[in-house]
C-alpha cells in the first residue's frame, strides 16, 4: 500500500490524468513487426543477432571529423546573436519563458491517450539544449524527483540555452509501479524505435522523434533494478569527446566507462550525434533523498560547467574513473545478507556477503575476486543461483579511452558485445 501511494502522489504532483486499469496480461506477440525480443527476465543481454536488427534502424554515428566544429564544452561561448525560440510538441517556447507541455505516447486499451509532462525552460540567452529524462523504467523514482527539483530551480532570465525535462517517460509502467510496459517489454531496449513495430517500439519512436531530436546533449536518469541499488555514478562511453565533456561536468561523482547497449536511449542518442550519459543513483520503488540530492547537485554542476548558468557548487575530492567492472554472482540459492555497503573499498578475497539455505541452514560465502569498490549491490533478499549480487568497480591503471575493456571483466561469457551490466540501464 505504501509503495503504491508513493507512486500515486508523485504522479499527481506532476500532472493530472485519467487513472489506468490494473495490470493486464497481454500477449507480447507482434507478428514479426517488432525489432527487439522481450527482455522481461533477469537477463544480462540479448543475442548479437537481435542487436544487428536494431543497428539497422539508426543512421551510422558520425566520425570525429564529421562532428560539429563547435564542441559541446564551447557551445555557450560560441553562440552568437539572440536566443532562439524552441518549437516542440507543436508549441513555440519563446526565449526567457518556461512551459509545461504534454507528450502523448500511445493509447490505453480503451483508446484513451496516455500523456506525460514535458517541462521546457528556454533561457533568455543563446546556448545549447540539454535534455533530462527519467523513469524510462517506471519503478525508478529517484530520477523523477531530480528532474522536478532541477527544472523548478531554473530561472529562464539567467539561463543560456534551454533545458527540457521529462520526469516520467514510461508513464504506463510508472502508474503500475512496474519497470516494464503493460506488455512486459523493457522500453529501454527499443530505442530509437520503429513506427510500425510493437507498442514499445512505437513509444520509443515517438519519444525519440518528438523530444530527443531537439537535444544537443542528454542525461538519462536511472536506478538499479530487481532490488539492486547503485552508488551514484555516471556511465559513459569515454571514447567520445563530447560525452567526456558531459562526464567531467558533474563534479566529484564516480564515472564508469561503458559502451551503451544497443536499444538503450543512451546508445540511440549518441549514434544520432547527441552525446548522452546515464546517471545511476540508488534503487527502484522508493525515494532516496540522499541520492536525489547528490544527483541534483551533479546536474546543476553540469549546467554550470557548460556555461548555461552561473551558479557554482562546491565538491570534495574527485572520485575515480573505473574503466572496468564486474558482477559477483551467487553460486547457490538462499537468503543473501551483505557484509559490505555501497561505496565500500574491497580487496581481492574480502568477504562481500553470505547466502544461507533457509531449509538446512547451510551457509556459503561470496568473496571479491578483485580489488576495487562496490558501485552496485543487491538489497538483502532471497536469491537464485546466478543472481548478480555485487558490482565491483575494478582498480586498474588508466586505460586509453579508445581501448575496449577486456570482455572477461565486464561481460558474461554468453553475452553479446553490447552488454553493459544488464541490471539497470
Amino acid at each position: 500500500m505504501g509503495q503504491a501511494l508513493t507512486f500515486t502522489i508523485i504522479f499527481l504532483a506532476l500532472c493530472a490524468g485519467s487513472t489506468e486499469a490494473g495490470e493486464v496480461s497481454v500477449d507480447p506477440g507482434d507478428n514479426g513487426a517488432d525489432v527487439i525480443e522481450d527482455t522481461t527476465e533477469d537477463t544480462d543481454s540479448r543475442s548479437s543477432e537481435v542487436a544487428v536488427a536494431v543497428e539497422d534502424l539508426v543512421d551510422p554515428a558520425p566520425s570525429l571529423a564529421e562532428l560539429p566544429a563547435i564542441p559541446l564544452a564551447d557551445a555557450v561561448t560560441a553562440a552568437g546573436g539572440a536566443a532562439s525560440t524552441v518549437t516542440i510538441l507543436g508549441t513555440d517556447v519563446e526565449p526567457g519563458t518556461a512551459h509545461r507541455l504534454s507528450w502523448s505516447a500511445t493509447e490505453l486499451f480503451e483508446g484513451v491517450p496516455v500523456s506525460t509532462p514535458v517541462l521546457v525552460v528556454n533561457g533568455a540567452l543563446p546556448g545549447p539544449t540539454l535534455c533530462l529524462t527519467a523513469a524510462v523504467h517506471g519503478d525508478e523514482l529517484n530520477g523523477i524527483e531530480m528532474v522536478r527539483r532541477v527544472m523548478h530551480d531554473l530561472d529562464p532570465a539567467d539561463l543560456s540555452g534551454a533545458v527540457i525535462g521529462v520526469p516520467i517517460v514510461n508513464v504506463q509502467g510508472f502508474r503500475r509501479g512496474s519497470r516494464y510496459l503493460p506488455d512486459r517489454r523493457d522500453l529501454n531496449r527499443y530505442f530509437p524505435g520503429n513506427p510500425n513495430g510493437s507498442a514499445a517500439a512505437r513509444i520509443a519512436d515517438s519519444f525519440f522523434t518528438t523530444i530527443v531530436s531537439h537535444c544537443d546533449a542528454l542525461v538519462d536518469l536511472h536506478t538499479g533494478s530487481f532490488e539492486r541499488a547503485n552508488l551514484p555514478q555516471i556511465r559513459a562511453d569515454l571514447r567520445n569527446p563530447d560525452v567526456m565533456t558531459l562526464t567531467q561536468g558533474f563534479g566529484s561523482m564516480v564515472i564508469l566507462h561503458s559502451a551503451p547497449a544497443v536499444g538503450t536511449l543512451r546508445h540511440a542518442a549518441t549514434r544520432a550525434g547527441i552525446p548522452a550519459v546515464t546517471l545511476e543513483a540508488g534503487g527502484p520503488s522508493q525515494l532516496e533523498l540522499t541520492e536525489v540530492k547528490l544527483g541534483v547537485k551533479g546536474i546543476e554542476t553540469l549546467v554550470n560547467t557548460l556555461g548555461m548558468v552561473k551558479k557554482r557548487r562546491l565538491w570534495g575530492e574527485p572520485e575515480p574513473i573505473y574503466y572496468r567492472s564486474s558482477w559477483v554472482r551467487a553460486d547457490n540459492g538462499g537468503i543473501l545478507l551483505a557484509d559490505v555497503s555501497l561505496g565500500s573499498t574491497v580487496r581481492k578475497g574480502d568477504l562481500l556477503g553470505t547466502i544461507t539455505d533457509p531449509m538446512n541452514n547451510a551457509r556459503t560465502e561470496l568473496r571479491s575476486p578483485y580489488s576495487g569498490r562496490i558501485i552496485g549491490m543487491a538489497r538483502n533478499q532471497v536469491v537464485m543461483p546466478g543472481f548478480a549480487a555485487f558490482h565491483i568497480g575494478i582498480q586498474t591503471d588508466e586505460a586509453p579511452v579508445d581501448e575496449i575493456p577486456d570482455p572477461s571483466l565486464s561481460h558474461d561469457k554468453e553475452a553479446g558485445g553490447d552488454y553493459v551490466d544488464g541490471m539497470s540501464e
